[in-house]
């Protein structure tokens, strides 16, 4: 091994990357991070909700420097058929003030300021850097090659960090390639609008943000959905759907998204907003049972590389910025005792399984295989509740016991009664609390 060796090498600069960068520099470690865009966040994909509470676990009262968009105040789920909505959601005063709840964010100004933080902490941030492999001696990983001038870099520790094309966990042989059925391809626009129009359109009080998870005919059935998030004076727009039935089904996630914007729930929230960001993105949908290992001879794997987001419940980022967090701590362990063997650094895998990172992952590990195998979940009962709540809710005359028995007419007729039960208590078992 070289003689100018960090003590960790981190390779790619989002939430997770970053967030052991930061743990492990405020311990005192010589650490580099290498991220492949122009600056952290050029290539980061979120849909745009940032958690307060795994976010200040790092940085305590972060919300007071940090350039977060607008305090989420009410989240909303949209079940939508061809012309309907059935709108269910929740909403406080009480987040738009300390301590908070989430915040909505656009990674390209959040990403720059969190990878200051660890910069600040003493880490090294070198962009515009591509990994291009790892280099072992024997079975330990020591170091990377990469694309910089000075060509290859030595350190007792590699944090795997680089998103859901990670590449390198395959050549540490700690897990094969994802599968088409084992990631999801998500869109996402920011459309710009002025900050006293968002705040019209979605009923809040200025300053304050809402989302809107939309499910159901935003996918024609597949598992997956789309989203309208609030920042300053942009609206995040976008949704996402497992690769292999979109290619099954040889659908386009643009295409999709275009006929959800002229929804008649979604057109007067989107109206008139100009295009000013387009991206598209892999996320992993590997689900518990398909991770990778996720500690090896000198190397460890976190965040979206490692296949944690818990697509059910939209959390993505606090589970990159505390595996990032536990990694981090694990590596300054592993100094501690000079051991960066997979044994040296087994407190990561120990300090996952305590969290709720693994702990929700093993709970809702069948939750996407249900929805693909049960596409009348997001196609036929959406269409249905719209239905019955169409039903429900006009004023027509008719007495309320023939409502009643159309009502009974319509389940009938779309779906027998035990299967709409049994789907019914299998979606609970696989998503509930």
């Amino acid at each position: 091994m070289a003689d100018d060796v960090f003590d960790a090498i981190v390779v790619g600069a989002g939430p997770s990357g970053v967030a052991a960068a930061l743990t492990m520099a405020r311990a005192g470690l010589d650490v580099v991070v290498l991220e492949r865009g122009e600056y952290p966040g050029s290539k980061n994909l979120q849909g745009g909700v940032l958690y307060r509470q795994p976010t200040e676990e790092l940085i305590p009262r972060f919300w007071e420097t940090a350039p977060l968009e607008r305090p989420v105040v009410r989240q909303s789920i949209w079940l939508l058929d061809e012309d309907g909505a059935v709108q269910v959601g929740y909403g406080t005063r009480e987040w738009a003030k300390p301590p908070y709840n989430a915040f909505t964010v656009l990674r390209a100004r959040f990403d720059p300021w969190f990878a200051q933080q660890a910069e600040e902490a003493g880490a090294m941030i070198i962009p515009s850097a591509t990994v291009t492999g790892l280099i072992k001696e024997g079975d330990q990983v020591v170091g990377v090659r990469t694309s910089l001038e000075d060509g290859d870099l030595y350190g007792r520790v590699v944090i795997i960090a680089q998103g859901v094309n990670a590449l390198l966990v395959q050549e540490a042989g700690l897990g094969p390639d994802l599968r088409m059925d084992q990631a999801a391809l998500g869109v996402k626009e920011v459309l710009a609008l002025p900050s006293e129009k968002i705040e019209d359109r979605f009923g809040l009080e200025k300053g304050e943000g809402a989302t809107i998870e939309l499910v159901g005919f935003p996918t024609r059935g597949m598992a997956g959905n789309a989203f309208i998030y609030t920042n300053k004076d942009t609206i995040s727009f976008g949704g996402g759907a497992i690769l292999s039935q979109l290619v099954a089904r040889k659908l386009n996630m643009s295409e999709l998204l275009d006929a959800v914007r002229m929804h008649p729930a979604v057109k007067p929230l989107l109206e008139g907003a100009e295009r000013v960001e387009y991206t598209a993105k892999l996320m992993p949908e590997r689900g518990y049972r398909h991770l990778p290992r996720l500690v090896g001879n000198g190397v460890l794997v976190v965040g979206d590389a490692a296949g944690f987001l818990n697509p059910i419940h939209r959390e993505g980022s606090n589970m990159a910025m505390i595996s990032g967090k536990l990694a981090g701590e694990a590596v300054v362990r592993a100094k501690e005792k000079g051991d960066f063997s997979a044994r040296g650094l087994s407190s990561y895998l120990e300090a996952l399984r305590e969290s709720f990172i693994l702990k929700d992952l093993k709970k809702i590990q069948d939750a996407v295989p249900f929805l693909e195998e049960t596409p009348r979940f997001l196609g036929v009962y959406p269409h249905l509740l719209s239905q019955l709540m169409r039903e429900y809710f006009t004023v027509d005359g008719r007495p309320k016991e023939e409502k009643r028995r159309k009502f009974w007419n319509l389940v009938r007729g779309t779906v027998p009664p035990l299967t709409l039960v049994r789907d019914a208590l299998r979606a609970w078992k696989v998503m509930g609390p």
